[in-house]
């Protein structure tokens, strides 16, 4: 790896483009080194795991409304859209606007947490989608697709390890539109100097404020990245046609780090991969068993056991606390540290309840499971007995996880925290849990395996099952997918399916 070294730099300067950081992605996009075998393997993982959390969000309210925008644009050749038949094309951008809503929708899918949050499978939607659009005009093939997610995986996680975006409250997304741009320019085999003007244009316009994550959290928390997904496409496409960027994006005096960020005087630390270094990085990120906060992960395990082994604890007559001392993300986040009501509200959003851990921790407890839907119902929400342990749930900031939290140590960094629980009856009970099952160094970790089956059980009673076989076997195949078989990596609903999720009209 090489480390660049970033800072603000004044108008007066006139540094070089080939000193900008925008310049170093470019670079590396336009770099062609093969992936590793294991590095292809995962991105075949994420592939169907994207897949799987896409279809068992096909009939909620922001995947249709997306996809009756996406539905309003036919195109040809164009891309497809999840749940609509593979006959039916779209612009390439409004492909990954509406598959980007439906991978994003039940926060899912894959994490990778630094000094940044991310989940790098959002850069997936945008580079299938114009693969499929442009397969027989560049004879694209599944390798280029794997290639191109590669680069997305490496520039979004290189980006989350140097730069923290939420200290300023600035959304993650400000790391995806770069990543996106970046892995069309691989995909496309662009030349620097064109994805350094859409690695820009990227930026420029997914910089927004973290408060669509923040009080009554709204749908707009799965259109966030899908919108970086769409605004990556487009800026491809004019940068392709030679259109230009604001420059120096990142080190400017009146650019992102300036302003938006750490201001004039910060100075970051970026490593990237040097010329012909493989791009490993997809393989320090990890994927969700459960469908709610990355950090919600392990103590969703931890209360599962906890409410199996001590069954008492499932009343709240028998709890006067309990209190889960954790890193400061998820304690400032997800927790009582974030000091949002509404994450104790039990008539609040789906998206505000996975972004509770009080209340997640409550529900798991209790129930010794977690269900992506039937977790989050509204009468399960409001069951007095569930309100009342919720309400006796707190988090509390460690210093200790949350430096493990911030290691680079992958044997030390952690993801999860101590829980201590005072019983009514003045006895005391103390666990913890350092990673999720699922986690590569969890009691269960996800091979190939969890990720087919989990996407057999998100896709049950969805699609039909020689729908899920064909789907799991064109995915598979994916670095020798020819560019007539792109087209193939989706998922059709059975006829009518789609029709329950009718959505009111709106321009398009």
């Amino acid at each position: 790896m090489i480390t660049h070294h970033v800072r603000v730099h004044p108008s007066a300067e006139n540094l070089p483009r080939q000193d900008q950081l925008a310049w170093k992605i470019a670079e590396l996009a336009a770099d062609p080194v093969p992936p590793a075998a294991e590095v292809t393997d995962m991105v075949v993982n994420r592939v169907i795991d994207n897949a799987a959390v896409a279809t068992a969000a096909l009939l909620r309210t922001p995947p249709a409304a997306a996809r009756a925008q996406a539905l309003a644009h036919p195109h040809a050749p164009g891309a497809t859209v999840l749940g609509a038949p593979a006959s039916t094309r779209v612009g390439p951008e409004w492909a990954a606007w509406a598959n980007g809503v439906a991978v994003r929708e039940l926060d899912f899918h894959d994490t990778f947490l630094a000094a940044e949050y991310s989940h790098p499978g959002d850069n997936i939607p945008p580079v299938l989608a114009v693969a499929q659009h442009l397969a027989e005009r560049r004879r694209l093939t599944g390798a280029d697709v794997v290639r191109a997610v590669v680069t997305g995986y490496e520039v979004q996680v290189d980006l989350a390890r140097a730069i923290s975006l939420h200290r300023h409250r600035i959304d993650h997304v400000a790391h995806l539109g770069p990543s996106a741009a970046a892995a069309l320019g691989t995909l496309l085999g662009l030349p620097p100097e064109v994805t350094f003007h859409a690695v820009g244009q990227a930026l420029h316009t997914t910089t927004a404020t973290r408060q669509s994550r923040k009080g009554e959290i709204s749908t707009w928390k799965a259109y966030a990245p899908a919108f970086a997904g769409k605004v990556a496409v487009e800026a491809v496409d004019r940068a392709m046609r030679g259109q230009t960027s604001p420059t120096p994006i990142y080190e400017g005096e009146d650019g992102v780090i300036a302003w938006l960020l750490d201001g004039p005087d910060a100075r970051y630390d970026v490593a990237l991969p040097g010329p012909g270094e493989p791009r490993r990085a997809i393989l320090d990120t990890y994927t969700k068993e459960h469908s709610a906060e990355y950090q919600a992960q392990a103590l969703i395990d931890l209360a599962r056991r906890l409410g199996t082994e001590h069954p008492a604890l499932r009343d709240p007559a028998a709890v006067t606390s309990i209190v889960i001392h954790t890193s400061h993300h998820t304690h400032a986040v997800i927790g009582s540290g974030a000091n949002d009501p509404q994450k104790y509200d039990p008539t609040a959003s789906r998206e505000t309840l996975d972004h509770s851990i009080p209340y997640i921790f409550a529900v798991a407890l209790q129930d010794g499971a977690w269900h992506h839907v039937a977790s989050y119902a509204p009468a399960r929400a409001a069951r007095p007995d569930t309100v009342a342990l919720w309400r006796k749930i707190t988090t509390a900031e460690d210093p200790g996880w949350t430096r493990r939290y911030h290691s680079t140590d992958p044997a030390e960094q952690a993801f999860g925290g101590r829980v201590e629980i005072t019983l009514a009856d003045g006895g005391r009970l103390s666990v913890e849990i350092a990673v999720a099952d699922a986690h590569p160094l969890g009691a269960r970790p996800f091979g190939r395996e969890q990720y087919v089956q989990k996407f057999r059980t998100l896709a049950d009673g969805v699609l039909a099952p020689e729908e899920v076989d064909r789907f799991l076997d064109v995915a598979q195949r994916l670095p020798e997918l020819g560019p007539a078989e792109l087209g193939e990596l989706t998922v059709t609903a059975p006829a009518g399916y789609l029709d329950a999720a009718a959505v009111p009209g709106g321009i398009f």
